[in-house]
């Protein structure tokens, strides 16, 4: 996938993202459906957190000399919402109640250090290894 996909990719569902959060109250943000869900505001935390690990683990695979792929496997049991992933422990969102602005923010931040890193990248190929 050429870099100029990945980020058109980045922006629209980015864009969606955003058009949810603004359709949200403050307290549909925080709010979980049940003791086993995350909230609106959780699944941000999520988000910002596997982007900013994205971010670390491009930033090691650019200095890496060596290749190391990983087995592809199809992104339809990503998409498929019926069974639920456990996240990792690094990845887990904390229950600290997030403000709108505050997601944003957050938000914000975690996808200007992704799309830095992106842009030091000449060759998307690389990114592949």
């Amino acid at each position: 996938m050429e870099l100029q996909d990945i980020n058109q990719k980045l922006k629209e569902t980015r864009d969606e993202l955003l058009g949810i959060l603004n359709e949200s109250s403050g307290d549909q943000l925080n709010k979980r459906k049940d003791a086993y869900s995350w909230s609106i505001s959780q699944v941000c935390q999520h988000l910002i957190k596997t982007e900013e690990l994205y971010v670390v683990a491009i930033k090691k695979g650019l200095k890496s000399k060596e290749d190391s792929f990983i087995e592809n496997k199809p992104l339809e049991f990503l998409l498929d919402r019926s069974k639920k992933l456990e996240a990792p422990d690094i990845a887990k969102p904390t229950d600290e109640i997030l403000e709108y602005q505050e997601i944003i923010e957050k938000l914000n931040s975690s996808r200007e250090k992704l799309y830095e890193i992106l842009n030091t990248v000449e060759d998307s190929s690389v990114l592949s290894r």
